[in-house]
């Protein structure tokens, strides 16, 4: 059975990524374009151009959660996105209450700690990356061969 799962990783890794990098990309277009409901608080409109934090949010969310769901650049993109979410849960969130479930933040957390993950994993199955090949040149295993570090 273990062997099984150990050898499916990359797969369900890669389609963690493209979930958590879709919905994540999602956020962004509804902030920034008003679609799908549009940004939280302004009743299907869009939060305007420039303004401190929220837009430059949204297109953190809207560039980062689209490299990081096709797997170009994964790592960084997800780097840039958890520290994103980790400023949004300190600075936004955390001044209502200590506790996720008390202030709002849990959407926040959890894409903080997905994204963070995905920074020490890669992209797994189906990216870009592999496609190209840029992570597998370190030592010297074809794209394909490389899987993530299973504990």
């Amino acid at each position: 059975m273990s062997a099984r799962l150990h050898a499916a990783q990359p797969y369900v890794l890669g389609l963690f990524r493209i979930v958590v990098g879709l919905l994540f990309a999602v956020h962004g277009a509804a902030s920034l374009f008003g679609v799908l409901g549009g940004a939280a608080g302004t009743q299907g409109g869009t939060i305007p151009s420039g303004t401190w934090p929220g837009w430059y949010a949204a297109v953190i969310q809207l560039v980062a959660g689209g490299l990081v769901l096709l797997g170009l650049g994964t790592r960084g993109a997800a780097l840039v996105a958890s520290g994103s979410m980790a400023f949004a849960y300190f600075d936004v969130h955390q001044q209502a209450a200590l506790w996720p479930i008390q202030n709002g933040g849990e959407l926040s957390v959890l894409f903080c700690w997905a994204f963070l993950l995905l920074v020490f994993t890669g992209s797994g199955a189906f990216g870009l990356d592999r496609l190209i090949g840029r992570g597998a040149v370190a030592d010297g295993r074809s794209a394909a061969e490389q899987t993530p570090i299973a504990a």
